[in-house]
């Protein structure tokens, strides 16, 4: 048996910035039951995988406001406007650990939060990496930590 699908009957922008829209869709399934769905909508992210010669990783550890908590990942941004995932991915990895990569591979792509976002974030393996930093955001510091694969198994 298929599963029941939604139709979309309107969609609203409640909110707009730079990075995001928070959106109030108005929809149906199988005509008979009718529903509101709050959801934010984006141009999606780039996460990228620093790997360094030796087999470690570059992470970065950061303060998340939301959580009121430090976070350790990799370097992940949010796409921004006339930048495709590739370009967003340099950007991100120069702002974030300062470095660029000669080598940028796409390995996939996933949804973080997909019933909160339609958000999809591309992930991608840099390689060969040297220094290329670009001013940070003002509203980003962090520190870069180098790990071992095992050093990232010992976090989780």
């Amino acid at each position: 048996m298929p599963l029941k699908r939604w139709k979309n009957i309107s969609r609203e922008i409640i909110k707009r910035n730079d990075y995001w829209e928070y959106r109030l869709d108005k929809y149906k399934i199988d005509n008979s039951f009718e529903g509101e769905y709050h959801y934010v909508h984006t141009n999606g992210s780039t996460m990228i995988v620093p790997l360094l010669n030796d087999g470690s990783f570059l992470l970065v550890n950061q303060y998340r406001y939301l959580n009121e908590k430090t976070s350790v990942e990799f370097p992940c941004g949010s796409v921004q406007k006339n930048l495709s995932a590739e370009e967003n991915a340099i950007k991100e990895l120069r702002e974030e650990a300062g470095v660029n990569a000669k080598s940028l591979i796409k390995l996939g792509e996933f949804n973080p939060y997909n019933g909160v976002t339609d958000e999809i974030c591309e992930v991608f393996l840099a390689r060969d990496l040297f220094p290329s930093p670009l001013p940070k955001d003002s509203t980003e510091d962090f520190e870069i930590l180098q790990l071992t694969p095992e050093k990232i198994d010992a976090f989780i």
